[in-house]
């Protein structure tokens, strides 16, 4: 290692040009005041982060840290570039790149270099290269390096735009000058990607970022950097800025025109804000992290001073507030993009094409005829967004338009509100053949959808500090609207058809719209939801001009539009007494076909893993099942003995297809129950009847089969076993242990003191199972399993996922009866985790409790399980038995191993 000289000092100066930290002083004079190692390099970086994070804690504007941590890094890299580069400096170059060319580094982001060489062969400086590179991460950097000449620059930049970006924000560090001014000509606009094509490119680079995170900011655990409206969006403002202006920072925007100072401060205070969440993340967990994960939520929202409020966490402020910032970045980028869109792509001499005396057409985008257009005509505000549904060749909205626009929202106030002519435009944007999903989440993104309806303004952005809800109120709201867009549109038939001909066949198509608006409106307020959206619904609509019963069955949506999904999963809907009550409920076949078109949506616009075959499966045979008993008349309800006679009928039916004769038949069916025939399909029975005709009286062995599809929209595993066995607990082991979700078990004690039990079960992706080697793997573990002794039991040692096991949520149960069916109903809500289902079951036994039925839900990190259970003598459980077993429960499900 050579001794570094007044000379290299020199040369070091354009590392360190821009005003110095006091830091930086110092140990540029302790790292060439002596021959530095390997130690010293590491104690001056560590101690330079050290500073740095205190300097965060201590409340120092961001900036100044990120542009710090670059001028620490210049130092270190140029220090060690002269020790070990040293007579080569003067020829070769030293280059940063990418965030790092920016002169702008996080805590912990990647460090980019390049090596900038005068010609292709590297033999008289790789050794001395080598050497630097490999000190670079002995002292604890981690750089990503290249070593190119000029010709490679410009060829590789040619072949790929993401290395033109980066190679156009480099900046040098040290080494000739003239060389790294040669490497900017030759990657000049002229020669590599004319702001045309990179302009074209850099937007398809973004839209193909966006999908990925399925084109919403709005996600549980948003990227700080590239998840849409994150810092990635800034940047890529900037880089066309550089391509097409040569500007160096978003500043320069304003003197051409592109920004108003006050857009300017609006985009710097997001990026500020955005580089302190992620340097904070850096903080946390002392690496290269840019997810806002469940795990540092809470922690960052106490660190940037939120505190829990009387209905809002903290950490629901905290990622209001990071929701929000992402919308204002959107917002900015859609409208900037745009301007340099019309600038560079868009031909300024074309002549508009005209709509009306308000707005007109001008290179497929839309725009006002004039600047005054919106104070003069405030119901142009809502206006537009019509005539793009009207006109579906326009590709957007000019950026002087939006630019007008979100001036003009304060216009939107309550005359505003109660203009006809407004109410007209609202309900004709609702109205539209197409378009009305994209309309609405322009309205929201510019912010008028907010002013209009001020209730939903409050929820923008909001969050549910959970799992089971994976975007914010209002962008899930927007994709229930979406769904049931989807409904409506005869393209899509295909994807769910029965739902498909029930919401066209709707008579007002807008009022299922208006009560996906209004579903979720009242959340963070406290109180029921519903309720309280509901009464919003319904005074919105009249004041709207809509007629007081449309209004009443919005309002009715909106406070029963959990209702058709609780039954449907928590209660035993082969129950006639549950049918009726519901049917009760809905009143009429409109209110059903409304309410269904509507939970399907809502449900499939919460969290994408939610739905699945099963869920499909349920809700319809529960819609049919309901549709059936008002065709009846709810003062007719369907008997017992009635349902129990066609459901025998449809059974005899099927086994006479399968060969199946009637001896057999009568032979197998006196041993089921009547409760076995109501709670089981026509094709259950029959695949039973099978099984069980086959198989001696006297055999005790478990009989365990396996249905891949089972016409529930899962696979479904029969067991048949001796009820003192108590194979519950066993059964929901081994499958919890092999990774599947049961979604049901009915429990069914049948004659000669055997049980058989039907559970349906899904892999873990939501699906099926659909591996025949997989399915006898199952029936043959599952029989081995139920043959051991009584008293043996499974352990369950799959681990809950990280997100779950940030959630503590503790166990509640609640009692209700069945008085019809003597029975009780236990409900259970408790943290979800492997094993669970297994647990329960075997406190359960301990306390000589038969289970009947378990419905069994899971609501992101909560398990919400219902279970129909007697007690010792058969009945409904007493007083003192309903204590001890929440005691029970309580102890072996709260106890944290």
């Amino acid at each position: 290692m050579r001794v570094i000289t007044p000379e290299d000092l020199d040369e070091l100066a354009v590392v360190t040009s821009d005003p110095p930290w006091d830091y930086l002083s110092a140990i540029q004079q302790t790292l060439t005041a002596q021959q530095p190692d390997v130690a010293t390099f590491r104690s001056a970086l560590t101690e330079g982060d050290n500073r740095l994070k205190q300097r965060f804690a201590d409340d120092e504007p961001v900036e100044r840290l990120v542009r710090d941590r670059a001028r620490l890094v210049d130092s270190l890299l140029g220090t060690a570039w002269a020790l070990h580069v040293g007579p080569h400096a003067r020829e070769v170059a030293l280059i940063a790149v990418g965030g790092y060319g920016r002169g702008e580094l996080n805590l912990c982001s990647d460090i980019d270099i390049m090596i900038l060489l005068p010609k292709s062969e590297a033999t008289p400086w790789q050794p001395n290269l080598e050497r630097f590179l490999t000190f670079m991460w002995d002292i604890g950097l981690e750089v990503g390096h290249s070593v190119r000449t000029i010709d490679d620059c410009q060829r590789e930049s040619a072949a790929d735009v993401s290395v033109a970006t980066t190679l156009i924000e480099a900046r040098r560090l040290t080494g000739p000058e003239q060389l790294f001014e040669a490497m900017r000509r030759a990657l000049a606009p002229e020669r590599v990607w004319p702001i045309k094509e990179f302009f074209e490119a850099k937007v398809a680079e973004q839209t193909a970022r966006h999908h990925r995170y399925h084109d919403t900011a709005y996600n549980l655990e948003p990227n700080v950097k590239s998840s849409p409206g994150g810092l990635r969006d800034i940047q890529t403002i900037g880089w066309v800025a550089k391509r097409r202006f040569g500007a160096d920072s978003l500043d320069e925007l304003v003197d051409h025109g592109f920004l108003t100072k006050s857009e300017l401060r609006k985009l710097k205070a997001a990026q500020s804000f955005l580089w302190k969440v992620r340097f904070a993340l850096h903080v946390l967990t002392n690496r290269r992290e840019d997810r806002l994960l469940f795990d540092h939520q809470i922690r960052l929202a106490k660190m940037f001073g939120y505190e829990d409020a009387t209905y809002t966490l903290a950490v629901e402020q905290f990622m209001q507030r990071y929701y929000r910032t992402a919308m204002d970045v959107s917002l900015l980028n859609e409208m900037l993009l745009q301007l340099f869109r019309e600038a560079i792509l868009s031909d300024p001499n074309v002549a508009p094409v005209p709509v009306n005396a308000r707005f007109q057409i001008r290179n497929d985008y839309l725009e006002t005829t004039s600047d005054d257009i919106f104070p003069r005509y405030p119901s142009a505000l809502l206006e537009l967004f019509l005539i793009i549904e009207q006109q579906p060749e326009i590709r957007g909205v000019r950026a002087t338009t939006i630019r007008q626009l979100t001036r003009h929202l304060w216009l939107i106030d309550e005359e505003f509100r109660q203009h006809p002519r407004n109410h007209r435009l609202f309900f004709d944007i609702l109205s539209a053949p197409v378009g009305v999903t994209h309309e609405l989440r322009r309205m929201n993104l510019y912010g008028v959808l907010g002013r209009y309806i001020p209730a939903f303004g409050r929820v923008v952005g909001r969050m549910q500090y959970d799992l089971f809800h994976a975007y914010t109120v209002d962008a899930h709201t927007l994709f229930v609207v979406s769904n049931l867009r989807r409904f409506a549109m005869p393209k899509y038939d295909h994807e769910f058809p029965q739902l498909s001909r029930i919401m066209q066949a709707l008579p007002k198509q807008e009022l299922a719209y208006l009560a996906a608006i209004f579903h979720d409106i009242a959340k963070g307020r406290g109180g029921d939801h519903s309720e309280l959206g509901s009464v919003d619904a319904e005074a919105f609509c009249l004041e709207q001009g809509l007629s007081r019963y449309d209004a009443r069955l919005v309002a009715w949506l909106v406070r029963n539009h959990l209702m058709l999904s609780v039954t449907a999963q928590k209660k035993d809907i082969s129950d006639p007494a549950v049918l009726h009550e519901f049917a009760r409920l809905v009143g009429d076949q409109n209110h059903l076909d409304y309410l269904y078109v509507l939970t399907v949506a809502d449900v499939r616009g919460t969290n994408p893993k939610l739905w699945n075959n099963w869920k499909s499966s349920l809700f319809s045979e529960f819609y049919e099942r309901t549709k059936q008993a008002l065709r009846r008349g709810l003062e007719s309800p369907i008997d017992k003995d009635e349902l129990i006679a066609q459901i025998q009928t449809s059974a005899r039916e099927l086994l006479r297809r399968h060969g199946v004769d009637e001896t057999t038949i009568a032979r197998v069916w006196q041993r089921l129950t009547d409760d076995y025939f109501i709670r089981h399909t026509a094709e259950e029975i029959c695949w039973h009847t099978q099984l069980l005709a086959s198989r001696e009286v006297s055999d005790t062995s478990p009989l365990v089969s396996v249905q891949q599809q089972s016409g529930r929209g899962g696979t479904a595993i029969s067991t048949y076993t001796p009820q003192k066995q108590h194979s519950f607990a066993r059964t929901t082991a081994l499958l919890d242990q092999l990774g599947l979700t049961i979604v049901d078990a009915r429990i069914t004690p049948i004659a000669d003191q055997f049980s058989l039990d039907v559970y349906h079960v899904l892999e873990d992706t939501g699906a099926e199972i659909a591996d025949a080697v997989r399915i006898r793997d199952i029936e043959q573990q599952l029989r081995h399993a139920l043959a051991k002794p009584d008293d043996a039991s499974m352990t369950v040692t799959r681990r809950a996922p990280r997100q779950v096991r940030m959630f503590s949520t503790t166990t509640q149960i609640t009692f209700s009866e069945d008085p019809i069916n003597q029975r009780t109903i236990v409900e259970l809500i408790s943290g979800d985790r492997p094993g669970l289902l297994s647990q329960i079951a075997r406190v359960f036994r301990a306390e000589q409790i038969a289970i009947y039925t378990s419905k069994i839900v899971t609501v992101g990190e909560r398990a919400e399980d219902v279970f129909f259970v007697s007690g010792r003598e058969g009945g409904p459980l007493s007083a003192d038995a309903r204590q001890r077993l929440a005691q029970r429960l309580s102890e072996t499900l709260d106890r944290r191993d």
